[in-house]
């Protein structure tokens, strides 16, 4: 089964640019992926390319400079993106902060970042996670206090993906002291009292930064508000859907990928005189492997159709993140099972894939979180 053909949500346009977005991010892995792991980051010089060749942003309009195309673009994106294991900053970047500013943002907002945005001059994170709130976004303490025509904030946030490259930050914070209301704010990397902490070490996905931040007496002013003051938590549950979507793409192309190199290793390699793909253990874990991967790129696609009408609902992208992670995991460590004892050797793709999935039950909501979302709705 080619997974890349005769997909519901794409046509031969898709598939042209499907071939653009997997040599550019072949070339990159190539030449910088092992310089990227090493050094804990992917450098600007990648996000401008990435840019130049309109891989950033594929859902701003024309009007921002943007090429004005659908979601089913920018997913394709972080499809290849998984695949090649490639740094995910771009997923986060296009995938869920820019829709925050076209969306929410004021005019002036938006003509002064999303060509950026799109040309990759300009790196965007969402700062949401505190050491004390992850999933519970209610447990929010960043503040942001009223001062004229400014908000004074003071805070940190912690687990911040591109965290160290950004140049502005949707940052979820307090604006009343009496509420529990959120509000977000578009901070600017070189505001005054914005400060990066340390880009952490991570289990995996080393080529992509996180970050704490910290945000002392920043001044950031009330026309960086994206949509409206309090209503925050509305518009993150809102956005929160393509996210949960974004992730699940990711989470089913590294699983593909996972197969991918069991079917190939287990070709090459023999024991007791055969390949080891011809034990019927090998076989018999790889067809179920198989036909969980039919049955993923059937329902992301179906996924995917109904985000780009506007009708995924909130628990149906918690159930796809769901399930996607979990399959992410079930696969990839049968996969590196299969590779014996080169799967806990570095050299071999599925060492970095193993490592890089176990996050993806965790981020963007844990598969714990998912469930009780779920549930709400039974």
């Amino acid at each position: 089964m080619d997974w890349t053909v005769d997909r519901l949500p794409y046509d031969a346009t898709h598939r042209d640019f499907r071939a653009t977005v997997r040599r550019f991010f072949a070339k990159e892995m190539e030449e910088n992926g092992d310089r990227f792991e090493s050094e804990g980051r992917t450098d600007r010089a990648f996000w401008q390319r990435g840019g130049e060749l309109g891989l950033l942003g594929a859902q701003v309009p024309e009007e921002w400079g943007g090429p004005g195309l659908d979601m089913t673009y920018g997913l394709l994106v972080s499809e290849e993106l998984a695949y090649a294991g490639a740094p995910n900053g771009f997923q986060t970047h296009s995938d869920v902060c820019i829709d925050y500013i076209l969306h929410y943002g004021p005019e002036a907002m938006k003509a002064r970042w999303l060509p950026r945005t799109v040309d990759g001059s300009a790196i965007c994170a969402i700062a949401m996670t505190e050491p004390d709130a992850g999933s519970d976004l209610r447990a929010i303490r960043s503040t942001a206090r009223r001062d004229g025509d400014h908000f004074i904030v003071n805070g940190s946030k912690t687990y911040i993906s591109n965290g160290q490259n950004a140049d502005i930050m949707i940052t979820a914070v307090r604006t009343s002291s009496e509420s529990p209301a959120l509000s977000l704010l578009l901070i600017e990397a070189d505001d005054p009292g914005f400060r990066r902490g340390r880009n952490l070490d991570k289990i995996g996905q080393h080529g992509a930064d996180t970050s704490e931040i910290f945000l002392e007496d920043v001044r950031v002013p009330v026309a960086n508000l994206i949509g409206t003051e309090g209503r925050g938590l509305a518009t993150l549950v809102q956005q929160l859907p393509q996210e949960r979507l974004s992730i699940a793409v990711s989470c089913q192309a590294m699983a593909q990928r996972a197969y991918d190199e069991a079917v190939a290793f287990t070709r090459d390699r023999t024991a007791f005189g055969k390949a080891v793909i011809d034990f019927q253990n090998t076989r018999f874990v790889l067809a179920a492997i198989k036909a969980r991967l039919q049955v993923g790129w059937a329902h992301l696609d179906w996924a995917i159709v109904r985000h780009v009408k506007g009708e995924l609902t909130a628990d149906e992208a918690a159930a796809a993140k769901l399930w996607h992670a979990d399959m992410l995991w079930d696969v990839v460590d049968q996969a590196l099972q299969l590779h014996g004892g080169a799967g806990y050797m570095n050299e071999y793709p599925i060492a970095r894939l193993w490592r890089d999935a176990r996050v993806m039950r965790i981020y963007g909501g844990t598969s714990e979180i998912m469930k009780e979302l779920i549930g709400r709705g039974l």
